[in-house]
């Protein structure tokens, strides 16, 4: 089917020009994404964006003008069909849980490999959710400080799963965590996804976050 072999189109934005150079040969070598545009600054990003349209903005978190977040912001804001993968150097877990809870499609460390950067782009391209395992145990501290008040949408056996799904661990772990069936986990996954409108465990705990439960 021709759809499948459809280039990803890509805009990549990082103030650091050899840096964004190795990025860009990434992308373009793996023959599955195009970088449609680049830019230095987030102003700059932001205005390729809206200029492009392209699928995924790979924007690095500390940008001059609009740093990263605040990129986020204004492509949600004026409901461009971009998602944004965020890229940063830092395991900074508040950050983190701030621009996935403003609407980033997800965050990927500076020192990823290729294939990772690239298999990251494809999946928020195929509106997946990207967090790093690196980056899952400090999120999991933010989430457990604020799942205390996000109401009764949520039981507690869900709140558990989920906590549990934002440390990077998988169904049948959760199960033997919890001292439960993994069958009877799954279930609680499928309903905690179901409540949530999503379809897996990294998109299930952004969108906890996005919809401000865990405020």
């Amino acid at each position: 089917m021709a759809g499948l072999n459809k280039m990803i189109s890509v805009v990549l934005a990082d103030d650091h020009p050899m840096f964004r150079e190795g990025v860009r040969r990434a992308l373009t070598l793996s023959g599955r994404i195009e970088v449609v545009a680049e830019a230095d600054t987030g102003r700059q990003a932001l205005d390729a964006i809206a200029e492009h349209r392209p699928q995924v903005a790979v924007v690095d978190v500390r940008m001059p003008d609009l740093d990263g977040i605040a990129v986020v912001r204004a492509v949600v804001r004026d409901r461009l069909p971009t998602r944004v993968l965020l890229l940063t150097a830092f395991d900074d877990s508040s950050l983190v849980f701030q621009a996935i809870q403003e609407g980033a499609a997800g965050y990927i460390l500076k020192d990823a490999s290729r294939a990772q950067l690239v298999e990251a782009v494809a999946q928020v391209a195929a509106g997946g959710t990207v967090i790093p395992p690196e980056l899952a145990g400090g999120l999991a501290g933010e989430i457990r400080g604020r799942l205390k008040d996000e109401g009764p949408l949520l039981t507690d056996r869900e709140r558990q799963v989920l906590k549990l799904f934002a440390e990077g661990l998988s169904i049948p772990a959760v199960a033997n965590r919890l001292f439960l069936a993994p069958s009877t986990v799954k279930s609680h996954a499928q309903r905690l996804y179901t409540k949530l409108g999503v379809s897996d465990r990294a998109a299930a705990v952004a969108e906890a976050m996005r919809r401000g439960l865990l405020e």
